[in-house]
């Protein structure tokens, strides 16, 4: 894995678990517990909020030394001088995004569980690949289901893989052990206090460090 990229916790935003006031807050919990990457995901709130929450993630991120990507936004990402975007496929282009923000940026792109989709992506210039949904999800409760192998055979494109859709510490073991380098996560994360959060970022952190083989906790 590289650009920054490590196997673990893909942590995601969400506007109805992660509201304005307790943004900052989730966000540091969950790098306080080992989150290795984060995506702020807001499509509602107006532009100026959006800028605001985004930029103090950033700053927040940086200081953790993780990297924070932007939903659906390379405008954004540029704006806030994110580490990149996370593009899904009906978003808009993922080589305007790279050229809009450079080599050096992580993108990142939905595949479901499409191969092809997956292939295009890899060809496109995609940093890792991200599949799903494989559990009921209440964030996105219409996504077509996955199948944890797809991860699998997703490996032989040699790109980091993320797994998401439903995914808790609880049920994440096979999605690891079937090939997942990050498992991105948000209603099994976020919610309730800080202190829940930061707890349920460490079961992640343990769940790494026992399944996958280029897992290690920083110093």
């Amino acid at each position: 894995m590289s650009k920054g990229l490590h196997p673990g916790l893909y942590a995601i935003t969400d506007s109805v678990l992660t509201p304005p006031e307790t943004l900052i807050s989730s966000v540091e919990a969950a790098l306080r517990g080992g989150a290795v990457m984060v995506q702020y995901r807001e499509k509602n709130a107006p532009m100026a909020e959006r800028f605001s929450q985004a930029a103090s993630l950033q700053a927040v991120c940086r200081n953790a030394g993780v990297p924070l990507l932007i939903n659906d936004d390379p405008d954004l990402a540029k704006r806030v001088g994110a580490a990149g975007v996370h593009m899904g496929q009906t978003d808009g282009s993922l080589a305007a995004a790279r050229r809009l923000l450079g080599d050096e940026a992580i993108i990142g792109i939905t595949c479901h569980a499409d191969l092809a989709l997956a292939q295009a992506g890899l060809e496109a210039g995609a940093d890792y690949l991200a599949f799903g949904r494989f559990y009921t999800s209440s964030t996105k409760p219409g996504a077509p289901a996955a199948p944890p192998g797809v991860l699998t055979e997703a490996k032989h494109l040699g790109l980091p893989i993320t797994a998401i859709g439903g995914v808790t510490a609880n049920n994440g073991e096979p999605l690891v052990l079937a090939g997942a380098d990050m498992l991105a996560v948000v209603g099994g994360l976020f919610g309730g206090t800080t202190d829940d959060i930061e707890l349920r970022a460490k079961a992640f952190e343990r769940l790494f460090a026992s399944h996958h083989p280029l897992f290690s906790i920083p110093e």
